[in-house]
């Protein structure tokens, strides 16, 4: 469906451009934008790399492992079910410190491992249980500490201070994270 919507719109700015006679000036909007896409993607390429070895340094270090065990007593008193099964707890735990250390791509082996732990504890097939629809809307939240895709793409940009986000990014994601913990828990007892 956004696919149509992504036509629809690009093919009206075309047409009323063709139609105001300005058809050659999106000509060069669209080249010049397309030149910069490719900048962007570029510098943005080099950046993420950066961000990937620090990440991995962080993981291979063991901050990543120290923060899980941290996470694991927090996390075991939210997931009623996830909680009897070490294998379902551990792979949100991964999941969500990954998450936190910017690490989206080795997060989502541990999210879709997560979400069939909790399927095979869940009671009704046919409905998600309540510590999937948590474990959901954390990871929706996504609680940052180093949000290194946003540094990246602000550095990529020419921002003169890409990381003078971190401390927002640390207290906006947070606050999603505990508004969406504090939704999930009261409406779980009406769903």
């Amino acid at each position: 469906m956004i696919n149509y919507i992504w036509f629809f719109m690009v093919f009206i700015g075309i047409c009323a451009g063709m139609i105001s006679g300005r058809g050659e000036e999106i000509s060069k909007a669209v080249i010049a934008s397309a030149g910069g896409t490719v900048e962007l993607i570029i510098g943005l390429t080099g950046l993420m790399c950066l961000w990937c070895g620090v990440m991995k340094i962080a993981e291979k270090s063991g901050l990543t492992g120290k923060i899980a065990l941290v996470l694991k007593p927090i996390l075991k008193l939210l997931y009623k079910d996830a909680s009897r099964r070490e294998s379902a707890l551990g792979a949100i735990v991964m999941n969500l410190t990954a998450n936190m250390m910017g690490l989206s791509n080795a997060a989502t082996p541990f999210g879709i491992k997560a979400m069939e732990e909790l399927q095979r504890l869940n009671v009704n097939k046919e409905r998600a249980s309540n510590d999937m629809v948590l474990f959901l809307v954390m990871n929706a939240a996504c609680l940052q500490l180093v949000p290194s895709t946003v540094i990246s793409i602000r550095a990529a940009s020419g921002s003169q201070s890409p990381g003078i986000i971190l401390i927002p990014a640390i207290i906006s994601t947070f606050c999603a994270a505990l508004v969406g913990i504090i939704c999930a828990k009261v409406l779980e007892k009406y769903f």
